[in-house]
């Protein structure tokens, strides 16, 4: 407790209301308490550092002026809320994000009204603000009642397709409501594309170039004559007449760029703002991420994601690793055919680091695309490159593939394009929670016709499918594969092609099959050792690939075994299902067979450790176990204790 920052004010608020009768002094003394116990807190905890310490100021700022939880404060992505929270009576449990039964990482609608949205991907806020205004305007009543909906949306977020559907959308209707383009240079990865450029110009701009466009809009919201005397004024004026026409002409007041960790500058533009705004305004800040704290300033991502960490140093602390991490392995292997083929090329929409996209990049930045937050653009364009005769590796996270899911069936399946899909963050991924989970692609993919799936169970089968992928050039394919370290199995030196739609079995046994797809394969060997002991030796199958199913091995593992049962970290819909039809349609049911498929429970799995969360989910070795002796109708006599 005494290492934890001294805080005589912070520890004073308890929610918004006791913010609002505070000097500028005393604004700008919270925000450095607060920028503290975030600090302490994310060292603790671990998390997402960088982009909270950012908008410090900017939290402090909106909620003095606004009146939340009336006013919606709608946080795009949810990175950058652990000072929000703090702020906003969650305190006492600060300490606990991320924790299984903890505070979410994100905004989470039902941990409190002061989230009034729950966020995880990017670029949602400003439809969300929108239909909240809208609904204020019909009339509608939740509870608390409906006041100004303010989105908060960083430049990385603002360059994804949809954060201009919903301001164009805002702009026709004219209606009040507020926008915050947090502009930090830099959203997980350094920022790209024109917008970045652009906005990167209209903050270098002669503040008095675009004047007379930008009074039209923004000057006409101070209020006249200027309260704060011609000197302040001239400040602000000069501040708020810098371009902003892109906004102005989607129907947006804009007024920026500021600086945002500028208390004062910020309050009274707010206020302004709040006073005197009749439709849309949009106010650019700049910010810096990971502000305040010299490790995550000077970190590569700026502090983005971190382990638990030392205050004083920065240094975290991460355990040693025993196995390769999948990320890292796919990264070198996609490297190496690049050696090989000219052809090969890569596009990650935002996340080359945290694909091993990267990787390539360092030695091949020509062939290496990052297209930022645009997830369908990154689909439909690997399309394009797959027609123009190269060979696109997208690599893109499970949950956030999601979002290209029409650009994968009709610009790609459709179309029947060698698009190779590469699918981190398969499965549970652990304290992101069910934003970021891995659930569905599974049962997503698996119903489009001409795709290959494949799921490796180990790192070296990972190396096997990449090099497989790299192979299939009549079609789309996609190899999914779970955050985190691999088994610490044996690496090939060369990876070899896989025959498309075979499987194969791990150990041969009697009476009871499981078929695993995925790193579950591990817990089955488990549960077979546990199994052993009573007598029980089930044979063991790898999938390897969900589509097409190798049909010969499922029919002969069901042919030849009482139980069969499936195993697979995804949805229903998936494998489990793919393998149930086929049996059905074989009419392997009519001989009596006993089947069983295991896969994640139809529900949202809160934050935990991923061990924690397939505990949950009922898929450890133990359930394996469970599920067998269930089937064989055995009694689990000792096995469960209290």
């Amino acid at each position: 407790m005494s290492d934890r920052p001294v805080t005589p004010l912070l520890d004073r608020i308890a929610s918004p209301a006791d913010m609002k009768q505070l000097s500028v002094a005393q604004l700008r003394q919270l925000a450095d308490e607060l920028r503290a116990e975030t600090i302490s807190a994310v060292s603790e905890t671990g998390g997402h550092l960088g982009a909270g310490l950012g908008v410090v100021e900017l939290t402090v700022a909106l909620h003095h002026i606004f009146d939340t939880p009336r006013d919606r404060i709608i946080w795009d992505v949810g990175h950058q809320v652990y000072p929000h929270k703090i702020l906003t009576g969650r305190r006492d449990r600060i300490r606990t994000l991320r924790q299984k039964g903890g505070l979410s990482g994100f905004t989470k609608r039902s941990e409190s009204p002061y989230d009034p949205f729950g966020a995880g991907h990017s670029s949602t806020s400003i439809s969300a603000a929108v239909g909240y205004t809208m609904a204020r305007e019909l009339g509608g009543t939740p509870d608390p009642a409906l006041g100004d909906a303010v989105a908060v949306i960083g430049d990385g977020a603002m360059s994804a397709g949809m954060a201009f559907e919903a301001m164009n959308n805002a702009g026709h209707l004219k209606k009040r409501m507020f926008v915050i383009l947090n502009d930090n240079d830099m959203s997980i990865a350094p920022p790209v594309g024109a917008l970045s450029t652009y906005l990167s110009r209209l903050y270098e701009a002669e503040p008095f170039q675009e004047f007379k466009a930008a009074a039209k809009g923004a000057v006409s919201l101070l209020p006249q004559p200027f309260q704060e005397g011609a000197r302040r004024a001239k400040e602000i004026l000069k501040t708020m007449t810098v371009g902003g026409t892109m906004f102005e002409e989607l129907g947006f007041s804009y007024i920026g760029p500021l600086d945002g960790h500028d208390i004062e500058h910020l309050t009274g533009v707010l206020r302004a703002a709040h006073d005197h705004a009749t439709g849309p305004v949009l106010i650019h800040i700049i910010t810096r991420k990971g502000k305040g704290y010299a490790p995550a300033e000077n970190a590569n991502d700026r502090g983005h994601a971190t382990s638990k960490f030392d205050v004083i140093t920065g240094k975290q602390h991460k355990s040693p690793s025993n196995a390769p991490a999948y990320t890292k392995v796919f990264g070198q292997v996609l490297t190496d055919l690049a050696v090989r083929d000219d052809k090969v090329c890569a596009v990650t929409a935002a996340m080359p680091d945290g694909t091993g996209v990267g990787m390539m990049a360092d030695r091949y930045p020509t062939r290496t695309f990052d297209v930022g937050i645009a997830e369908q653009h990154a689909v439909t364009f690997s399309a394009g490159l797959a027609a123009g005769g190269m060979k696109p590796f997208c690599a893109l996270y499970s949950t956030f593939l999601q979002r290209g899911y029409d650009q994968v069936v009709h610009d790609v399946a459709i179309q029947r394009l060698p698009v190779r899909f590469m699918i981190d963050r398969a499965g549970l991924v652990g304290q992101d929670g069910a934003t970021h989970a891995g659930s569905y692609d599974l049962s997503y993919l698996g119903n489009l016709p001409g795709f290959v799936i494949m799921a490796p169970s180990d790192e070296a089968e990972l190396m096997h499918m990449v090099a497989t992928a790299h192979a299939i050039d009549d079609g789309p394919s996609a190899v999914r594969y779970p955050r985190g370290e691999g088994v610490g199995v044996d690496m090939p030196e060369v990876p070899h092609v896989l025959e498309i739609g075979k499987g194969r079995i791990v150990e041969e046994g009697s009476r009871v099959a499981i078929l695993t797809l995925g790193t579950r394969l591990e817990e089955a060997r488990k549960a077979a050792e546990r199994l052993s002991q009573r007598g029980i030796t089930p044979t063991i199958a790898d999938a390897r690939f969900m589509k097409p199913l190798d049909q010969d091995m499922i029919l002969a593992l069901a042919r030849g075994h009482e139980v069969l049962i499936t195993v697979e970290e995804g949805a229903v819909g998936g494998f489990g299902s793919h393998v149930a039809q086929l049996l059905a349609e074989n009419g392997v049911f009519d001989g009596g067979l006993k089947f069983r498929s295991m896969f994640l429970p139809d529900t949202f799995i809160d934050h935990a450790s991923p061990a924690q969360m397939y505990e949950e989910a009922g898929l450890t070795a133990a359930d394996i176990e469970t599920k067998v002796l269930e089937a064989l109708g055995i009694a689990e006599i000792g096995v469960k204790r209290a």
